[in-house]
């Protein structure tokens, strides 16, 4: 049985600094720093089986346009405990504690393209995006991310409002796709851009790989259109006002389903442009 706990101590942030190790191979977040961020505002979550630390999640405090919010910066999970809505639990653990320190705003980025943690941050979780992050942490050299730009979605998780809080379907029969996903002579799919869109449909749906590590893996320039085709209509979509609000799940790929975000009821919630990015 998976049990979630807060981590304060500095013998547990060094189990999470081997665990982070372990995930992404990368040199790890020193221990002053990620016990600083727990002392001033931040919070730490471990999964744990038994003693053995599985999962984690770390956010520090952060401020932006006079508001402040908890910033989750990483969530990781042991690759022998992934799929078993661990990342769902830490993330409700979160959640809770950071509504008791009075926060009412949470933010994190994800690659748009790894719809995995697409379907938990939206579809799960009811965050949505309406930032876009052009190379957000520059050229990555881990597994996951050498070799493309490093995009990122920004998730605003309003974790206090009745939008997260209840359940949110959304039906996306009648939404206008931006794209189409094309087979090419490989037999993989590729994105083809609908032209001429006025921006003034309720609904929008953006297609999206299944695997995306696999693509990139069999097909890397194919992988590198995707960034660049998704990355300019995501782009025009935020700038139009509208925010990412679900992952669903097709036979051959995932989409996304994007509104306006005024339809929302998220107060607070504003688009403004900034240095290319919309929060």
């Amino acid at each position: 049985m998976i049990d979630i706990r807060e981590i304060k101590t500095i013998e547990q942030l060094e189990q999470a600094q081997q665990l982070e190790y372990n995930i992404w191979g990368m040199p790890s977040i020193p221990i002053h720093q990620t016990l600083t961020a727990v002392k001033n505002g931040g919070i730490v979550v471990g999964a744990y089986d038994g003693e053995k630390l599985v999962g984690f999640c770390y956010g520090f405090s952060g401020f932006r346009e006079g508001k402040s919010y908890l910033c989750s910066h990483m969530l990781g999970i042991d690759e022998n405990y992934r799929s078993q809505g661990i990342g769902e639990k830490l993330k409700y653990a979160q959640q809770a504690i950071a509504i008791e320190r009075g926060y009412d705003l949470m933010v994190w980025t994800f690659d748009p393209l790894e719809t995995r943690n697409g379907y938990l941050n939206l579809s799960k979780l009811n965050g949505i995006c309406y930032t876009y992050i052009e190379n957000c942490y520059g050229e990555m050299q881990d597994g996951l991310n050498k070799g493309l730009p490093s995009d990122r979605f920004e998730v605003s998780w309003y974790i206090a409002s009745d939008y997260v809080n209840k359940s949110v379907s959304i039906d996306a029969k009648n939404a206008t796709p931006v794209a189409n996903c094309v087979q090419n002579e490989q037999g993989f799919l590729y994105l083809e851009i609908t032209e001429n869109l006025k921006y003034n449909s309720d609904l929008y749906t953006l297609p999206v790989p299944k695997d995306f590590q696999a693509l990139k893996l069999q097909d890397p320039t194919l992988a590198l259109d995707w960034r660049f085709k998704t990355r300019r209509i995501l782009q025009q979509l935020f700038a139009q006002g509208y925010a990412a609000v679900q992952l669903q799940q097709q036979e051959n790929y995932n989409e996304y389903v994007l509104v306006k975000l005024e339809t929302l009821g998220l107060e607070g919630a504003k688009q403004y442009e900034n240095n290319g990015m919309y929060h």
